[in-house]
């Protein structure tokens, strides 16, 4: 199926990659599906693009990329709405926040993963309690951390 985006133009969304929202990013809660998409071979940021809302896109990148401890145990509550019979089926992506006029000043949200399951085509958000984890850890180490991000 095609689907037009203002960032990308149309894209042929692979069936694949298409996943239903079942935990709505907040904030969004009217976008129930998104697609995965991959703008740049070899790329180690991903994009999720909102199949209902053309300008609606967010960079994503898995933190393992770039060497950031990062483990978690799933709640329960996300485990049961999204499916999961094991972890082998999941994929844990960061929404990332990349300002213009600094690259290198770019953040993840640790605290509120995206988890794909890759098996049942469910995603979803999940807010994490008592990792430690915050929603503006810097990507890169000499970038210094961010007080107060979003």
């Amino acid at each position: 199926m095609k689907y037009n985006t203002t960032r990308f133009g149309e894209v042929e969304g692979d069936e694949n990659l298409l996943f239903n929202f079942e935990m709505p990013i907040l904030g969004y809660n009217e976008e129930t599906q998104f697609l995965l998409l991959e703008t740049k071979k070899d790329s180690l940021f991903k994009w999720i693009q909102s199949t209902k809302t053309p300008e609606l896109a967010f960079p994503v990148t898995s933190p393992a990329f770039f060497n950031i401890d990062y483990s978690f145990e799933l709640p329960e509550e996300a485990e049961n709405t999204l499916n999961v019979k094991n972890a082998e089926e999941l994929i844990v992506l960061t929404i990332a926040k990349i300002p213009n006029n600094n690259p290198r000043l770019t953040t993840v949200n640790l605290l509120a993963p995206i988890i794909f399951n890759v098996t049942n085509h469910k995603a979803g958000q999940v807010i994490l309690s008592g990792t430690g984890f915050n929603v503006t850890h810097p990507l890169f180490n000499d970038s210094p951390a961010v007080e107060g991000g979003e």
